[in-house]
């Protein structure tokens, strides 16, 4: 039998140790051992998943702090739920580095190492620019997972991927954060320039002429009554050859929704502050491929505007033509992000893209159906909605694929255009999926509705960085 290791001696500001419920798994020095089993006996931890036991200037520890959490299982899942609560314990005390480690059987994984930067990442985020009462920086700036050397390779490769995707994860939970008073499509796309300064990606950003001239009179019903101008904004990342197809992310980027003449109800108003959260994604995916550098092309497409009711706002039975001359009738006019994001669709063709997976806030019946855990995915690629599943699964940011069956589409008629924005309320995330089917017929395409996971209402208010991880793992997963 190897001997344990000896944590015990780490000379660290805080140490930060997950177990496992199983006494003999544990893989423990004597000390640190004998520590966790008089914290038992008494009565101060119980071996249970979730428990936790904080001991300051422990006897016989060379750590300052000792933070020990149980966790379910082995599972990078467990793993990172157990961690979240260990570094809890930690992030508001006077520790500045921590070393995190894993006291089961078997090294830490790449998927472990991954988890552990998003979880430390996550803990110490504070939203700040509006509120200047917001509490202190915590100061743990650093961690490091613990391993034997034959791990090192593999889980510095998942700390390089999970530091890059908390940075997305940062901008798109930041971004979205921001009232809409501040998080205009303007500084959407000012947040595009930004990305453009990192190695390998551009930014082209469209304005009211320029949409005007491209024909989507979609998007400009949508942005005609508001006084804040739209933006079409283009994000390219060039990693493979010039010749080879790009994947595409759209992302839904309304700013804030009203729901316009269909005028939504006073209470929850302001969480439409976060209906840019698709475009959110996108632009926390770029953040976070562009520091990974994968060798994938990828474009990002983000129509943003306001919905917003004036007397030049578009009004229930109007009719409009869209980029690809298919006509809609405007049934609903909060029923807008399908709207912006068909345009989108058709703006995406001229890539000829290897995939086109549009992100979107788009209807609270997606909540109904899934809840706050998964977001919805929709696709009649079967291929393509396994890569993504995967990708979800591999991210811990999951998705629960929906159908799409003909039958549903048998809803969308209008006696006045080609198609309306709205079916009846039974199935209506499905409806929605296959009133955007219609303009991604050029390409494999996906949907991802994550308007139950892109942000928390009621006390833990604010953007989630949903699904940034999912995109990242799937975009990474293309790559040559």
């Amino acid at each position: 039998m190897a001997e344990s290791p000896d944590f015990s001696q780490l000379d660290r500001e805080a140490l930060v140790v997950v177990v496992p419920p199983d006494r003999a798994q544990w893989q423990l020095d004597a000390a640190l051992c004998a520590l966790l089993d008089e914290a038992v006996a008494a009565g101060d931890l119980a071996l249970k998943p979730g428990r936790t036991l904080y001991v300051h200037r422990p006897a016989g520890l060379k750590a300052a702090r000792l933070a020990v959490a149980v966790a379910a299982d082995g599972s990078a899942r467990a793993w990172k739920k157990a961690l979240a609560a260990g570094l809890g314990l930690i992030k508001g005390g006077g520790a500045s580095r921590a070393a995190l480690v894993w006291a089961g059987s078997g090294q830490p994984d790449a998927a472990m190492a991954e988890a552990a930067a998003c979880v430390a990442a996550d803990l110490v985020y504070v939203y700040r620019l509006t509120k200047p009462s917001a509490p202190e920086a915590s100061r743990l700036v650093t961690v490091e997972l613990v391993c034997a050397p034959a791990a090192e390779a593999e889980v510095s490769t998942g700390l390089a991927r999970g530091a890059a995707i908390a940075a997305g994860v940062e901008l798109a939970r930041e971004v979205a954060n921001r009232p809409a008073n501040h998080c205009t499509p303007s500084h959407l796309a000012d947040e595009a320039r930004a990305l453009a300064k990192m190695k390998g990606v551009k930014a082209e950003i469209l304005e009211r002429k320029e949409i005007e001239a491209l024909g989507m009179g979609s998007f400009l019903a949508v942005a005609q009554g508001s006084e804040e101008p739209p933006r079409f904004i283009v994000l390219k990342y060039q990693g493979a050859g010039k010749k080879d197809a790009p994947v595409v992310l759209v992302g839904k980027g309304i700013t804030f929704d009203t729901g316009g003449i269909s005028i939504k109800p006073a209470a929850e108003m302001d969480e439409m502050k976060f209906d840019m959260g698709g475009a959110a994604s996108v632009l926390g995916t770029f953040r976070a491929v562009a520091a990974l550098r994968p060798k994938v092309n990828l474009i990002g497409l983000i129509p943003t505007c306001e919905n917003m009711p004036d007397g030049r706002a578009v009004k229930p039975g109007d009719v409009v033509t869209s980029m690809s001359g298919q006509t809609i009738e405007i049934l609903n006019t909060d029923a807008e992000g399908r709207l912006i994001l068909c345009d989108a669709l058709t703006y995406a063709e001229r890539f000829k893209p290897a995939a086109v997976v549009d992100i979107a806030t788009l209807t609270g019946a997606c909540i109904i159906a899934l809840g706050h855990h998964h977001a919805g995915l929709f696709s009649p690629d079967d291929a393509l909605a396994d890569t993504l599943l995967a990708a979800g699964r591999a991210a811990q940011d999951t998705a629960w694929r929906l159908p799409l069956d003909e039958e549903y589409d048998e809803v969308l008629k209008s006696n006045f255009a080609d198609v309306p924005n709205v079916g009846p309320r039974a199935g209506g995330a499905i409806t929605a999926a296959k009133f955007l089917q219609r303009f991604a017929q050029a390409y494999r395409w996906a949907h991802l509705d994550v308007a139950g996971v892109a942000f928390r209402g009621g006390a833990a208010k604010g953007g989630t960085g949903r699904p940034v991880p999912l995109l990242t793992h799937f975009v990474l997963s293309q790559a040559q």
